[in-house]
């Protein structure tokens, strides 16, 4: 390594160090002004809370300064920042509810932790996925499927996506996702010259030939088998919109994504009119008020919720997400908009947009076509399930049972987000934003 490149990548590292920090001090204000909301005093653990935020950060920090230095400082950070406020706002639920996640949530992010640094530690090159495409590609088939087994399969609110062993619960679809993002990655990054030449003609247009169309299909045969056999019409749209996206950033051409809105749309009028679940979440997003009392209730309470907000907000613990049904995961968003306002919500939302450009920036300073495909897959992955599930909480899209990433409660999301940031930072590390290890 150059002594340039050294003191770069001891710059990148010290600038995470900082924003880590910067992070830490936020959460802890926002830890504090929940508690002086609900007791008018200073809570009493924001020593042992603030103590603890600060040894996780201090552990991803070291690991990621030997394993991937130089890579892009601001990723961490804004994952830390971004579960650090959504254990907050569980903290401050669990005050409005009468309730006790808040220490599972936190145990559950101690977990996270270990696996982003676990991932660091066992995948000392990203290339290695490529090498074995098929089997993630079959593993992630069969996480994917895993929730329709027998007696560990569990349906939740109509969706069959969970696996239940003894008291843990864990949604192996989060895995699933991560799987096929790698194995889209290694198939397109193989096939990108095949499927990128046009030698047919659509009228004034140059299309690939019909058989460069057979993957969509075979996408979307499994994105509808997930709607129809699990009821899970999140992650149906996340599996077919992944490979779509990353189909058209590898090849450039327009008639993949074209090709993807009719499939996905005659898709989803199939299912609006032969699923009665498909048909009430869409009934709800044109109008609940005609639904009020019923499944237009929490959609319309959180629109409550974010007009009471206004500008400023009512202030952390000075709201009533209580009113909300399910707050704790699909409508979390809605508390931090009652209670931080448009100023607020904005400001989450640039965390959001930022780990999202990062994300991007690092595929395109990728040093190779599967690093490339693999870190704008991840980031699609990401940035997709952010604006689904935003859009079904402010009424631009229909409700699809999606978590808000490194906020809303729930580990097994969690845990998935936190591996998303390790491979990024590796393909960060290995593609010129600094050295490989």
């Amino acid at each position: 390594m150059s002594a340039a490149v050294a003191v770069d990548a001891r710059r990148r590292s010290n600038t995470e160090l900082g924003l880590l920090v910067l992070a830490v001090l936020v959460v802890l204000c926002a830890y504090t002004l929940v508690g002086l909301a609900q007791t008018e005093a200073i809570p009493a653990g924001v020593a042992s809370y603030g103590g603890t935020l600060a040894v996780l950060a201090l552990a991803a920090h070291l690991v990621s300064r030997r394993l991937v230095r130089g890579a892009d400082p601001l990723i961490l950070p804004l994952g830390f920042l971004l579960n650090g406020l959504g254990l907050v706002m569980v903290q401050r639920l669990d005050f409005a509810q009468d309730a006790s996640r808040a220490p599972a949530q936190t145990v559950w992010s101690l977990v996270a932790v270990a696996v982003f640094i676990a991932t660091l530690v066992v995948l000392r090159d990203h290339t290695v996925l490529d090498r074995y495409r098929y089997l993630i590609g079959i593993a992630a088939l069969a996480f994917l499927l895993m929730p329709l087994l027998p007696l560990v399969g569990r349906e939740v609110n109509g969706a069959r996506i969970w696996l239940r062993f003894a008291t843990l619960s864990f949604q192996p679809g989060e895995v699933a996702k991560l799987g096929l993002v790698a194995f889209f990655a290694s198939y397109l990054a193989e096939k990108r010259a095949l499927m990128t030449v046009a030698t047919n003609r659509l009228g004034p247009f140059h299309v690939p030939p019909a058989r460069a169309f057979g993957p969509i299909l075979v996408v979307w045969g499994v994105s509808l088998s997930v709607l129809i056999f699990e009821k899970d019409l999140g992650l149906s749209l996340l599996v077919f919109g992944i490979f779509v996206l990353m189909l058209y950033i590898a090849t450039g051409r327009p008639a993949y994504a074209l090709a993807g809105v009719v499939l996905f749309a005659a898709g989803a009028f199939a299912a609006w009119q032969v699923f009665s679940h498909v048909a009430a979440r869409v009934g709800t997003w044109l109008d609940p008020w005609a639904k009020y009392e019923s499944d237009g209730f929490q959609v319309a309470q959180s629109l409550f919720a974010m007009g009471t907000g206004g500008i400023w907000g009512v202030g952390l613990g000075r709201g009533r997400p209580d009113l909300i049904p399910e707050v704790g995961t699909d409508f979390i968003f809605a508390a931090f908009g009652e209670e931080l306002g448009l100023i607020g919500s904005t400001a989450l939302l640039l965390c959001y947009f930022l780990l999202i450009g990062r994300g991007l920036h690092i595929a395109a300073r990728a040093r190779d076509d599967f690093g490339q495909l693999l870190a704008a897959g991840l980031t699609v992955l990401f940035g997709l399930q952010v604006f689904v599930i935003l859009g079904g909480v402010t009424r631009l899209l229909p409700l699809t049972g999606l978590t808000l990433p490194f906020i809303s409660y729930g580990g097994s999301s969690l845990v998935a987000n936190y591996a998303l940031l390790a491979i990024l930072l590796r393909v960060s590390a290995a593609g010129g934003e600094g050295p490989a290890t």
